[in-house]
């Protein structure tokens, strides 16, 4: 298991009249992208669930957790530690300390041995409860006046602050051809301990999303789960064009140490085992739910399954629509129009089709199984020789319907 042998000290902020110009501070220091995290405890609180919840939401996760039972706080406790350990996380201030129990305390020098996070306590009273000067004799810890670390936040710097970018695609349905081939029929097959070549080496290309569309994608997934395991297998499908059977085969052994590849297997039924270069939006999401594992059992299990066991989770493809995330559909029919020319509205959503596509398989006899594909268009090319006769025109526009094959 993960453990920091000598985590930075403890510091203890003292604010002794509450001043509230020394809370606008710490809240206007946060910044997770920076490494710095201020956690506002919500008040009329006093559980140690509630506090790791507060963390998970300064993280910008969406919380309570679900799957797990509703008291139960390792959990939360240890997915909180992988996202920090995961992302730039280096200091942690919590306000309100003075109000801290003895278990809560505990958890929190649980998470800083964890972790390594330098834990910053600002305690709005004239004096450390008892418990907690007791717990700090035996941790490393230094105590500050709060008019030393946190200084007045000038106005005119808090109206400066400039506004967060707006997201062209927010609220918007995202078509991802990458997603065309995710469903598959087959099982999942044994642990494979191979060597696997890169993707390239292997003439495969998987779909390349726009800047924009990656943009989206990965604020999308940092928000929609606090789980990391459903976060990073929908990222790692986004990028691979890989099938559920893939994704089930890989292990924390299968991704390297710094997520910069991962490795997905399938015995020779699509084109092989293959290692795929992960991007920089995806890499916190792998990291975090390797760590998850490291974190609680130590071993390298199922990378893309939960070592804490929570139940009752939605599906990847369940998943996906409520990211709005799903492969190109067919099609819409037009509107019906009415007598004096006017569109009607509709007004049911359309549901989501997930074609079962095998325009990816390697084998003879697997290409010839009929391909579930509802009317949705087949993925684009992934060989240089398909790239390049799609870049000349000389493919049919449904590339890979078997009725169009004798025209390449």
């Amino acid at each position: 298991m993960l453990d920091c042998p000598n985590p930075p000290p403890v510091t203890v902020v003292l604010d002794p009249y509450d001043d509230v110009v020394h809370t606008r501070a710490a809240l206007a220091s946060h910044a997770p992208h920076h490494g710095r995290l201020t956690v506002h405890p919500t008040p009329g609180t006093d559980t140690a669930i509630a506090l790791a919840y507060d963390v998970l939401a300064a993280l910008g996760k969406p919380v309570p957790l679900t799957g797990y039972r509703p008291l139960h706080t390792g959990p939360a406790w240890a997915i909180a530690a992988a996202w920090i350990l995961a992302t730039p996380i280096t200091h942690l201030t919590l306000l309100r300390a003075h109000l801290l129990t003895p278990h809560r305390f505990r958890d929190l020098l649980a998470l800083r041995r964890r972790t390594g996070v330098r834990l910053i306590l600002v305690c709005h009273h004239r004096a450390m409860r008892a418990f907690l000067e007791r717990g700090l004799r035996q941790v490393e810890h230094r105590i500050a006046e709060a008019s030393a670390l946190l200084p007045e936040a000038e106005p005119i710097a808090l109206e400066r602050q400039t506004p967060q970018a707006k997201r062209p695609l927010a609220n918007r349905w995202i078509s991802l051809p990458a997603l065309t081939t995710l469903k598959a029929l087959d099982n999942a097959t044994g642990p494979c301990h191979c060597a696997a070549p890169m993707a390239a080496d292997r003439d495969f290309f998987p779909p390349v999303m726009p800047s924009v569309t990656e943009s989206e994608v990965a604020w999308r997934l940092h928000r929609a789960t606090a789980h990391p395991y459903l976060a990073a297998q929908l990222a790692t499908a986004a990028f691979t064009a890989a099938s559920t059977t893939q994704l089930n085969t890989a292990h924390v052994r299968d991704l390297s140490p710094d997520a910069s590849t991962i490795t997905l297997h399938d015995h020779g039924l699509r084109n092989g085992c293959m290692t795929h270069s992960v991007p920089v939006w995806a890499r916190p999401l792998l990291r975090a739910t390797a760590l998850l594992w490291r974190l609680t059992t130590g071993t390298s299990g199922p990378l893309f399954s939960d070592p804490l066991g929570s139940e009752e989770l939605p599906s990847l493809t369940a998943f996906a629509e409520d990211c709005k995330l799903r492969p190109p559909q067919p099609p819409r029919s037009k509107p019906r129009r009415g007598r004096r020319g006017r569109t009607r509205s509709v007004k049911v959503p359309e549901e989501t089709i997930w074609p079962v596509c095998t325009a990816h398989f390697g084998l003879s006899w697997a290409r010839d199984e009929p391909a579930l594909m509802q009317g949705c268009p087949h993925p684009p090319p992934h060989t240089r020789w398909t790239i390049e006769r799609r870049k000349k025109g000389w493919l049919p526009p449904d590339y890979g319907l078997r009725e169009l094959r004798h025209l390449r």
